[in-house]
């Protein structure tokens, strides 16, 4: 379990696999945190954001009323949604660790922004996009070129903070009111301290 006490979005982000990366403790120390979900009903359904600083301190959240042809395709527009407006808050060149409930999405967050940054691509997984979905990949990727690095984490639909937002938007519609500002990060309370393995690291030997 996370540290007592920690910024609840950077808990999740802590306590939650990563798709295809394992990486080092202080790698997965982030500026900001992102969640987002989307939700799909026959008579409508919604797009839902939060996003913190790694103190803690809430930069924005969103629950906007959303009509998608399917679930997958509420998704990407959700994190298409979460990544344009977090990028016109936050320093050019901020690092973000984003929270989803969808498992493809966050595979092919994380397979992009390693072949990004590698010299050949054919060693990473393939992203596959669901039908619908290409123009809002094509708007997440050039969001994810523009952050100073970016990778996703996968976590349960019931854990994550924007999944009311995104299925009750009518209810929640109050956030959206809340002001618009841009927040600085501020410095790592964890920088220097004890440093625990995330579970893309934590449960493997000691020897791999």
């Amino acid at each position: 379990m996370a540290a007592h006490g920690r910024p609840a979005l950077r808990e999740l982000f802590d306590d939650s696999p990563t798709p295809h990366i394992a990486h080092p403790p202080r790698t997965h120390h982030r500026d900001y945190y992102l969640a987002t979900d989307g939700s799909f009903r026959e008579d409508g359904g919604g797009l839902g954001v939060v996003a913190e600083t790694r103190t803690g301190e809430r930069l924005l959240r969103l629950a906007v009323a959303d009509v998608a042809p399917d679930n997958n395709v509420a998704e990407y527009r959700a994190l298409h949604l979460g990544l344009d407006v977090l990028a016109e808050r936050v320093p050019r060149g901020a690092t973000v660790g984003v929270l989803l409930d969808h498992d493809d999405l966050a595979a092919n967050v994380n397979a992009t922004v390693l072949a990004d940054g590698a010299r050949s691509r054919e060693a990473f997984p393939t992203v596959r996009l669901p039908p619908a979905t290409g123009h809002h990949w094509r708007g997440i990727r050039a969001r994810i070129a523009g952050f100073g690095g970016l990778r996703a984490a996968r976590l349960d639909s019931d854990a994550n903070p924007a999944h009311p937002l995104a299925n009750s938007p009518e209810r929640y519609a109050h956030v959206n009111e809340e002001s618009d500002r841009c927040v600085r990060p501020g410095p790592d309370p964890l920088e220097g301290g004890e440093q625990i393995p995330p579970p893309s690291r934590a449960d493997r030997n000691a020897g791999d």
